[in-house]
């Protein structure tokens, strides 16, 4: 197919995905789940796994393969705008006040899962059927390390922005934590990434340029932002120059931290922190929130989906390796994280909410998996696997956390009172 010809095909894919995930998004809100989790669910749908299954011509003309790089460069821009937007909205204020806690259940949602990870790695590398021949044992152990300790960092955001906790306390402990745990996972696997390549410079520029660029950003690069606020909030508006600007900025910090090896989402959140806050900030969710999450962000779990195939796991042995990942992903993050944020004083329902928000692992769990799909890290039935485990834990969140957390509290709990007025 012609450059011309994918393009006019992707238009068509456009209305497709977003017609399917809207439709699955009102089934999952019927069933308690946030419209994210239904957009995962109608990745997978429609994928090979269920659409491919049953109409695998329609399938494959409506999604040729020719046309995945389009789908998915244009859901890196959406990733990477979402991300920003998060960052936009992160309390700072509030993780200073409960920094302890923050980081006692980051440690522990890193070292338990990494640890549990390893451990099933080392079983599984001797199986052909799970990582790529040319992968060594501890190039496995921190990869699946890596893997078990990602937590669903921007989903996490957005089930606590449709629970109305965006603000709150709570919500921002478990951003704080999922954002420490994601960090420290993307630089174990810039290590991985840099064994393949040979190349240790990688790793360490990932490491150190990431430092660099945070504290740059978050202290001259917020300084001179600061001028930009005065000037919307001199104006009360926000002007067509400065909002290009802006966007200019996001897609240049995304680049920086891609180019270190980070990923580009982190260079969006990193700046979206250092954004003013005030009207500043309101102008920016306004223009962009709706068009990112509405639109683009649907098209990375398509892009997941069509690389899924359930048909992979097809026999008892498999299912039970499913099962032995599923329950150590469970026990090393929500268990040990609803432990260490006991250990540090928070309450027995907030300390449940925590590790079972931070035990979700979905958009960010994708996101390291297609790269070890894509650079032959892993086999697309490792992948699969992983898959249906970030799904899980993510279908999990939303009912155990109404369960132990929502309805068990008052409107008068002083968790959830935002620090500043929350979006609804």
């Amino acid at each position: 197919m012609s450059n011309f010809d994918l393009s006019i095909r992707f238009f068509f894919q456009l209305a497709f995905i977003l017609a399917t995930c809207r439709v699955v998004g009102l089934i999952a809100r019927r069933f308690g789940q946030p419209q994210v989790v239904g957009e995962m669910i109608a990745g997978v749908v429609m994928g090979p796994s269920l659409f491919g299954l049953f109409f695998p011509d329609v399938q494959t003309h409506i999604f040729p393969k020719a046309s995945l790089t389009i789908t998915y460069s244009v859901a890196q821009i959406g990733l990477v705008l979402y991300m920003f937007l998060v960052g936009v909205e992160f309390q700072v204020d509030l993780i200073r006040k409960r920094l302890r806690s923050a980081a006692s259940v980051s440690i522990a949602g890193i070292v338990t899962p990494f640890t549990l990870g390893s451990l099933l790695a080392l079983a599984l590398i001797a199986d052909g059927r799970y990582f790529a021949p040319n992968v060594a044992r501890w190039e496995a152990m921190l990869f699946m390390g890596a893997a078990m300790s990602i937590t669903a960092f921007p989903m996490l955001a957005r089930i606590i922005y449709e629970r109305g906790l965006t603000g709150t306390s709570l919500g921002t402990l478990a951003l704080a934590a999922g954002s420490m745990d994601d960090a420290a996972a993307w630089c174990i696997f810039a290590i991985v990434l840099a064994s393949f390549n040979s190349n240790p410079v990688i790793a360490l520029s990932a490491i150190g340029g990431g430092v660099v660029y945070a504290l740059v950003v978050l202290t001259i690069g917020r300084r001179l932002l600061n001028l930009l606020g005065r000037k919307v909030e001199r104006e009360q508006t926000m002007s067509a120059q400065v909002f290009t600007f802006v966007l200019m900025l996001v897609m240049l910090c995304a680049w920086i931290t891609d180019a270190i090896g980070i990923y580009a989402v982190f260079g969006g959140f990193i700046l979206g922190t250092a954004m003013p806050r005030g009207l500043f900030a309101r102008e920016i969710e306004r223009r962009l929130e709706p068009l990112t999450t509405n639109f683009l962000l649907p098209l990375f779990f398509v892009y997941s989906g069509l690389n899924t195939r359930l048909g992979l796991v097809d026999s008892l042995m498999l299912w039970g390796v499913a099962l032995v990942i599923l329950l150590a992903a469970c026990f090393g993050k929500g268990v040990a994280c609803w432990l260490a944020a006991r250990l540090n004083g928070e309450e027995n329902r907030e300390a449940l909410a925590i590790g079972t928000l931070m035990n979700a692992r979905g958009l960010m769990e994708l996101i390291i998996l297609n790269i070890g799909l894509e650079r032959g890290v892993i086999t697309p039935t490792l992948f699969t696997i992983m898959v249906m485990m970030a799904i899980v834990t993510t279908l999990m969140a939303s009912p155990v956390f109404e369960f132990v957390y929502r309805r068990s509290s008052r409107p008068t709990d002083a968790t959830l009172q935002p620090a500043t007025v929350a979006r609804v």
